[in-house]
């Protein structure tokens, strides 16, 4: 059940993730191509499905500060008419 969780999480925001990672000079578009690939063979493996975030993070590429600043900017694009304060 979690890991069909992650799939749907993955299936809106990874994209995006990647993007907004690669935007903000978090990681490279090389790095971003390499963990969506790493992904992918993971689920055609039928291993446990990992969010691209903690592929990044595993990888050493992002530390968990850089995540929650991707994190913030994702939701917040998802409430475009509410405030954050």
């Amino acid at each position: 059940m979690v890991n069909d969780i992650d799939k749907e999480l993955s299936k809106k925001y990874c994209p995006r993730f990647g993007m907004i990672s690669v935007e903000k000079g978090f990681i490279t578009v090389e790095q971003a191509k390499e963990a969506l690939a790493e992904q992918l063979d993971d689920n055609l493996a039928n291993k446990p499905h990992r969010l691209i975030g903690r592929i990044f993070l595993e990888k050493g590429w992002m530390t968990p500060k850089q995540i929650e600043t991707v994190l913030n900017e994702l939701f917040k694009q998802e409430r475009p008419g509410e405030e954050i304060s």
